[in-house]
């Protein structure tokens, strides 16, 4: 199978600031650790919650018309997904681009009918293949050895989407192992650019 690579990668003004103090959201059942991430911890939460809202409304509004997929990663929201018609495509862009705190709408919803589970469970495979392969890189793989939890990955139609605040070096190698693992057609590059990784503190000695 040939493989080709979109390279889309977002260049978003400003600073990027960092967030690496481990974060609990959400209550003893439903808590979500969030360690050694790139992004502020404020927008961790914005994303939780910019998620949370749109599969309520896309849901309310489109589950009939479309099947959704919304992904946010530092305020940048992946759409993904079939929708039944060029006017459900633009409605569910439209309804994203007025959630709160999003910065930047990427969507790459196609105009088909629903996806089959059977695509779907696949899709869902090539993601966690590809975040093991990333994993293992971590150990084994030559410098920079992206770091697998500073890269988000969605997977559509065999499509593999890589969201996360990365250096060049790291983007192409992340880009790399996506390209390379079994299964996937294409790989589209939703980046935010750094110029560097953020400084992480020095571990403390025990008290």
């Amino acid at each position: 199978m040939n493989r080709r690579m979109a390279a889309l990668t977002i260049a978003l003004s400003g600073l990027v600031s960092s967030g690496c103090v481990p974060l609990v959201i959400g209550g003893v059942a439903t808590g979500v650790l969030v360690a050694d991430d790139r992004r502020t911890t404020g927008n961790v939460v914005d994303d939780q919650n910019i998620e949370l809202r749109l599969a309520n409304d896309i849901s309310t509004k489109f589950s009939k018309v479309a099947h959704t997929n919304v992904t946010s990663y530092n305020r940048v929201v992946l759409i993904t997904g079939e929708a039944s018609t060029g006017q459900v495509r633009d409605g569910i862009e439209a309804l994203v681009r007025a959630q709160p705190n999003v910065r930047h709408v990427q969507n790459e919803m196609k105009i088909a009918a629903p996806s089959s589970l059977g695509s779907r469970s696949n899709d869902a495979f090539i993601t966690g293949r590809v975040k093991a392969l990333l994993v293992d890189n971590q150990t084994r793989g030559k410098a920079p050895r992206v770091q697998a939890n500073h890269v988000k990955v969605v997977t559509e139609a065999g499509v593999v989407y890589l969201m996360g605040l990365v250096t060049a070096a790291e983007a192409d190698q992340a880009s790399e192992i996506a390209r390379t693992t079994s299964g996937v057609v294409r790989v589209v590059r939703v980046f935010e650019m750094i110029k560097r990784p953020p400084v992480e503190p020095a571990a403390q000695p025990p008290q």
